[in-house]
């Protein structure tokens, strides 16, 4: 790494090291202001409380980071021009390209690394924030599981089964009361239920296993076919993995889940589409627009690394705090297009593809064409 790079990357980690730090306290700040009320009626301590936000901060970051990242950029970029830095640097034969190598690099990673938290750690966030908040409920009072299911069913449209689960521990996969409802291949109905399941060994094994089959042609009652204490159903494809994201996708849908609203991982939106190969237009449309949401969501720490050089690399006395305005107004621009370009995806008036890369694709386009007529 060349002496010109470390000195880049030194005044630009300061600053975006103090900027992330502030956006964070003044989240933590705010909320806790606001939700004082709730942790003293849960009973949390100061350890608990810290714990929480430290739980909740990856839900944050995907916003917190690209903000903090242009912010710190403008500021830095700012500096240099101030001094006359980038002049000399340009005038020594140092393309403005050339220049912006260790700030795309600080973008690059920042953007891996957001990809990394939102699929491993913001999905289950606000779940087990719950249960911090939980942990110390008193005597007779229902402690929350973020683990446990109740009332779960979903439709194996890949496979032709429905499934009716009383509840299920999506860490352990054990079920309790689980019915399999599916036909043969001239048209029986197969009625499948056990007192519970578990997922061992890569087979699905039942317990207090039955089974009964219907005639399509006539209206006799199901006549039972299997009854087993124990049983495995290797013919069974649903993977946990599948079943999981099941249980992603449905708490996404559900009104009762707006307050802590998990995203949903790459891993857990194939899953399901692989589940249900034949969707509505609408559901279609939601998912894979998610779906490329997701994928290009993370690399908006790398956009943001050329939208800032065209406005923090003219030459010129200019306030630093012009850096702070200029990053406002950016931000706000790219995410009023993300929002717009996700609502036009998700009602299928555009591409799901296109609505979500468009907000990085129209502001990558403005960051190359801008910096190739910086002077």
């Amino acid at each position: 790494m060349r002496l010109l790079d470390r000195y880049l990357l030194r005044e630009l980690l300061m600053p975006f090291a103090y900027c992330l730090g502030g956006f964070l306290i003044f989240w933590i700040s705010s909320d806790l202001f606001n939700r004082m009320g709730e942790f003293q009626e849960a009973r949390m301590n100061l350890g608990d409380i810290a714990e929480y936000y430290v739980v909740k901060s990856p839900e944050l970051l995907s916003v917190v980071l690209p903000v903090a990242l242009l912010l710190a950029l403008l500021y830095a970029l700012t500096q240099h021009a101030r001094h006359n830095e980038i002049t000399a640097m340009r005038a020594a034969g140092v393309g403005l390209w050339r220049l912006a190598v260790p700030y795309l690099a600080v973008g690059f990673l920042a953007s891996v690394g957001l990809f990394y938290i939102n699929e491993h750690w913001a999905p289950d966030a606000g779940e087990r924030a719950d249960l911090i908040m939980a942990r110390r409920a008193q005597p007779g009072q229902t402690k929350f599981n973020r683990h446990i299911v109740p009332n779960l069913g979903f439709m194996n449209a890949r496979d032709g089964r429905n499934w009716q689960i009383k509840s299920l521990n999506t860490e352990t996969m054990v079920m309790t009361s689980p019915m399999i409802i599916s036909s043969l291949r001239d048209g029986s109905p197969v009625w499948f239920s056990a007192s519970h399941a578990v997922h061992t060994n890569g087979v699905w094994v039942f317990f207090n296993a039955r089974e009964y089959r219907g005639d399509p042609t006539t209206n006799a009652a199901p006549v039972p076919t299997i009854q087993e204490p124990i049983l495995a159903r290797p013919d069974l494809t649903e993977t946990p993995e599948e079943i999981r994201s099941e249980v992603a996708i449905s708490k996404q849908q559900s009104s009762l889940r707006k307050r802590h609203r998990s995203d949903i991982s790459l891993a857990e939106l194939r899953s399901y589409l692989a589940l249900h190969p034949n969707l509505t237009p609408a559901n279609q449309s939601w998912l894979y627009t998610k779906l490329h949401s997701r994928i290009a969501g993370p690399w908006k720490c790398l956009v943001v690394v050329l939208i800032a050089l065209p406005f923090g690399v003219p030459s010129g006395r200019r306030n630093v705090f012009a850096g702070v305005a200029g990053s406002i107004g950016i931000c706000l621009a790219y995410f009023a297009l993300m929002e717009i370009s996700l609502a036009a995806g998700t009602s299928g008036h555009l591409p799901a593809w296109l609505a979500g890369w468009l907000p990085n694709i129209v502001f990558t386009l403005i960051g190359v064409g801008l910096t190739g007529r910086v002077r």
